[in-house]
């Protein structure tokens, strides 16, 4: 378990750090007349996160789900390959990348990158729910995945309606590459 706690803490690190560039992109944002939508839904958000890492640690160690191969495997390389999309949609949003919906006038919505895939509208999410459902699963921790999925499902229905209606601002037509993730 003490590998498994590693990579929890890891994944926590990574974390802080998109803190840290969501923090310095929002006050670029702010400093440019950003307009943050949907304040209510964002400590929800941060209570989920945090819960999906304590779930992770508390489960394992609690209920002593074992580390079985054929499934922890895969599931590591599923949140590998998570963290790399999130972090190249980090990297492609660039200043307007932030974990609040930050909207700044006259920046058009980012169509590279992921962002481009019109079948992918919000690549970041599929990164998050992937994560989500993986990183339990790494070490059968099944019930935090199944809590974390479906309560980041109802979450993400309303972070979508309010990034769609934030981007509506922009223009009126706005194409399906977004910017704010």
């Amino acid at each position: 378990m003490s590998w498994y706690l590693s990579l929890v803490l890891l994944v926590g690190v990574e974390r802080l750090a998109e803190l840290v560039v969501a923090r310095r992109n929002a006050r670029w944002s702010l400093a440019r007349g950003g307009v943050v939508h949907g304040r209510g839904h964002y400590p929800w958000m941060v209570v989920l996160h945090t819960g999906l890492l304590a779930g992770c640690v508390l489960e394992v160690g609690l209920a002593g789900r074992p580390f079985v191969p054929a499934l922890g495997w895969p599931m590591f390389a599923l949140v590998v390959a998570a963290q790399g999309l999130r972090w190249w949609c980090i990297v492609t949003l660039g200043r307007q990348w932030n974990t609040e919906v930050i909207v700044v006038p006259g920046l058009s919505p980012v169509t590279r990158g992921p962002y481009r895939l019109r079948w992918l509208r919000h690549p970041n999410y599929v990164a998050v729910a992937a994560e989500g459902l993986a990183l339990p699963l790494v070490h059968g921790a099944w019930v935090t995945a199944l809590t974390f999925t479906v309560l980041n499902a109802a979450l993400m229905v309303v972070r979508i309606r309010c990034e769609e209606a934030a981007l509506a601002t922009l223009s009126p037509a706005p194409s399906p590459g977004r910017a704010p993730a």
